[in-house]
């Protein structure tokens, strides 16, 4: 891995930190092929309980690196396919992570940076926030799943007014629009995402894995397929250790210590 992409452990929790601080940390393929690789391993990981992802810098990514693509003009879509390719590639990982992901946020939080943001579970932001999709600035269209989340987020009309108007909206909005869980002050986001962190790695991690996959599914399952899905997860939760500290604990009147 190059230094355009950092792996931080602290136990069970993995920070991924974009470590492009000069350029906002914007996308280019060297960062892009690094974050399809560092999600994938980490999704094999049965040692990381919970995923970070940050941005170092004055910036969490201010979109995708528009001086790379302007110097391949020549032949812009090959670097944009290789580009796109591995950035969805981590997009889809994050998604289908079987553990929750928390991205951290705050500057500007921009084009494939909103997206990668989205492509989370869960949102912290600094109260110096930036949402802007800033895609119709450049004459293109969304790319990183941003129209996947924010159709079904906000609702096709907010959603179309994100995206054709361009409006950049501050952090406080975003968190009325539940694009973002907790906005803090600026000083306070690395200790709220510490803390954060260290709650969902210590939760259980069947049950983080049920709750991704039936989250992810419900939009497109009809109720009865739905509650059969939430069934065959319980009752596969059921049958791991985890499921008999938590009863041991509820009984026991403590707080559970999950593996």
């Amino acid at each position: 891995m190059t230094t355009s992409v950092r792996l931080d452990r602290d136990g069970p929790v993995a920070t991924i930190v974009l470590n492009r601080p000069e350029s906002l940390n914007a996308i280019n393929i060297d960062m892009a092929l690094c974050l399809r690789d560092v999600t994938e391993a980490l999704a094999g990981d049965a040692s990381v309980k919970a995923v970070v992802l940050r941005g170092e810098g004055r910036a969490f990514m201010g979109g995708g690196d528009l001086k790379a693509i302007a110097a391949a003009m020549d032949d812009p879509r090959a670097v944009i396919e290789t580009l796109i390719a591995n950035f969805h590639a981590c997009v889809r990982t994050l998604h289908r992570m079987p553990k929750p992901v928390l991205a951290s946020v705050h500057g500007a939080v921009a084009g494939g940076g909103l997206s990668l943001a989205l492509a989370c579970d869960l949102v912290v932001a600094a109260a110096n926030s930036r949402f802007v999709t800033a895609y119709g600035r450049l004459g293109t269209s969304p790319d990183g799943g941003c129209t996947h989340v924010l159709s079904r987020a906000l609702g096709q009309k907010k959603a179309a007014e994100l995206l054709l108007c361009g409006d950049a909206i501050d952090a406080a909005t975003a968190e009325r629009l539940g694009l973002v869980n907790w906005v803090v002050a600026n000083e306070d986001l690395a200790g709220q995402t510490g803390r954060i962190a260290a709650r969902l790695a210590g939760g259980a991690a069947a049950a983080a894995s049920a709750v991704k996959t039936l989250l992810a599914q419900a939009p497109l399952q009809t109720l009865d397929s739905q509650l059969d899905a939430e069934r065959a997860f319980f009752l596969r939760c059921a049958e791991t250790a985890d499921f008999a500290e938590g009863l041991n604990a509820f009984i026991e009147q403590r707080p559970p210590r999950f593996a």
